[in-house]
C-alpha cells in the first residue's frame, strides 16, 4: 500500500511470549513479560498481563482484554503482527493522544513467537462496552435509546473528533459504533481503534477504499483521493441518525447500493456537488432522485434540533459539513449545558467542558457557547491560588 512509511524499530529488547496454559485460543491464558522504564534514571521494571479474553479480531491482528500481574488493571492489548521494514502508523499515532474521549496508550512492546514473527504490543486502558453493544442492548429490548444518551454520547465523540482534527490533525477514516467505547458506569465515550488514522496533507493523495461501508462518506464512494477530516464528521452523522432510528440509515450491500441508499434520503447529487466531492469524477448518469425530507425520516416526535445536526453532517458537498467543534455547540446539546445537568440515576455527567488545545483558534463566541457559565465558574475557582 503506499501509505507505508520506513519502520524503525524501538530500541527496546524484544520480550519472548511465555506460554503457560495450552489451549485452543491461541491468546487466552499466556502471560506476556516485558520490561518498561530506564530511561532518564529511572529504574527497569518488568510488567506481565494475563491474556484473559479475545475482544476482537480482524485482518490487522487481535485485540484481547488482559490483566496486569503486579497491578490488578484490566487494560486491552492491540497485538499486530510487524512488518521490519516499517514503522507503525497506529503507534506514532497514539503517542500524540491525549484527551479524555480518545482511548489513550499505556505503552507498548514488541514480542516475538516461536516462528520468529515479530508483534507489536499496544497497551491501552481497557474500557468495556461498545457503542455497537449499547445499541444492540436497546434493539433486542425493542426501545430507543434515551435521547439524553444520544445527546450525550454524540458530543463526546465530537469533543475527541474535534481533538483529533485540530490538535495532532488526524483523521480517523472508521467511525462506527464499534470503534465507540462507553464505560457503562460513567457514560464517558472514547475513539479508539486508530489502525486506519492518518495525518492527512493537503495535496498529498489518499487510499479512498478506507471507512466501514455504512459510514463511507460519499466522496470515498466516488473515489475522491484528496479528501478531509470532514469524511469523518460525514460517519459521526451516520451514527447519530443510528443512534436516533435504531438501525443504520445508509445499510448498503456493496459500494454501489451504499450511494443508492445515500440518494434515496439526499436525492441526486447536482454535478456542483460532484465537482465538491471528486473534481476528477466524470460518470454522471444517476437517476434522479427528489430528496426526501429530513423530518419523514425520523418519528414524528423527533426534536427539531435533532434532524437540524443531522442534516448540517450528512451534506454532499465535504466543506458544507459543519466542523466537530461547531457540532458540539449544537442546540441538539443544550440540555448538557444546564447547570444542574445530571444522568438519568442522578449521578453527575462525565466532564463534559474541560477543553484545552482542541479550542485554540475558536471564535471567541464558539468558546462561549461550548463552556457555560456555571464551568467558567468552577474553573476560576479551581484556578485561585488557597491559603492566603
Amino acid at each position: 500500500m503506499a501509505e507505508a512509511e520506513p519502520m524503525s524499530i524501538d530500541p527496546r529488547p524484544v520480550e519472548k511470549e511465555k506460554k503457560l496454559i495450552e489451549g485452543n485460543d491461541p491468546v487466552t491464558g499466556h502471560i506476556i513479560s516485558t520490561t518498561i522504564g530506564g530511561k532518564n534514571g529511572e529504574p527497569k521494571r518488568t510488567i506481565s498481563y494475563m491474556a484473559e479474553r479475545v475482544v476482537g479480531t480482524g485482518s490487522f491482528g487481535i485485540v484481547f482484554q488482559a490483566k496486569c500481574l503486579e497491578t490488578g488493571d484490566a487494560v486491552a492489548i492491540k497485538k499486530v503482527l510487524q512488518d521490519k521494514r516499517y514503522k507503525n502508523r497506529e503507534l506514532q499515532i497514539m503517542r500524540a493522544m491525549d484527551h479524555p474521549n480518545v482511548i489513550s496508550l499505556k505503552h507498548c512492546f514488541f514480542s516475538t513467537t516461536s516462528r520468529d514473527e515479530l508483534f507489536l504490543n499496544l497497551v491501552m486502558e481497557f474500557v468495556p462496552e461498545t457503542l455497537y453493544r449499547v445499541l444492540k442492548h436497546y434493539s433486542n429490548a425493542n426501545q430507543r435509546m434515551p435521547l439524553i444518551y444520544v445527546k450525550l454520547y454524540m458530543y463526546q465523540i465530537f469533543r475527541g473528533l474535534a481533538y483529533i482534527h485540530n490538535v495532532p490533525k488526524v483523521c480517523h477514516r472508521d467511525v462506527k459504533p464499534q470503534n465507540l467505547l462507553v464505560d457503562p458506569l460513567t457514560h464517558q465515550v472514547k475513539l479508539c481503534d486508530f489502525g486506519s488514522a492518518k495525518v492527512l496533507v493537503a495535496g498529498e493523495a489518499n487510499i479512498s477504499y478506507i471507512c466501514s461501508r455504512y459510514y463511507r462518506a460519499p466522496e470515498l464512494i466516488f473515489g475522491a483521493t484528496e479528501y478531509t477530516t470532514s469524511i469523518d464528521i460525514w460517519s459521526a452523522g451516520c451514527v447519530l441518525a443510528e443512534l436516533l432510528l435504531g438501525q443504520p440509515l445508509f445499510p448498503g450491500e456493496s459500494a454501489v447500493d451504499q450511494l443508492v441508499e445515500i440518494i434515496k434520503v439526499l436525492g441526486t447529487p447536482t454535478r456542483e456537488e460532484i465537482r465538491c466531492m471528486n473534481p476528477n469524477y466524470t460518470e454522471y448518469r444517476f437517476p434522479q432522485i427528489k430528496a426526501h425530507p429530513w423530518h419523514k425520516i425520523f418519528h414524528k416526535r423527533m426534536p427539531p434540533e435533532a434532524i437540524d445536526l443531522a442534516s448540517r453532517l450528512l451534506q454532499y458537498s465535504p466543506s458544507l459539513r459543519c466542523t466537530a467543534l461547531e457540532a458540539c455547540a449544537h442546540p441538539f446539546f443544550d440540555e448538557l449545558r444546564e447547570p444542574n445537568g445530571r444522568l438519568p440515576n442522578g449521578r453527575p455527567f462525565p466532564p463534559l467542558f474541560n477543553f484545552k488545545q482542541e479550542i485554540m483558534g475558536a471564535s471567541p463566541e464558539l468558546v462561549n457557547k461550548l463552556i457555560p457559565e456555571h464551568a467558567r465558574r468552577q474553573f476560576n475557582l479551581a484556578m485561585q491560588p488557597t491559603g492566603l
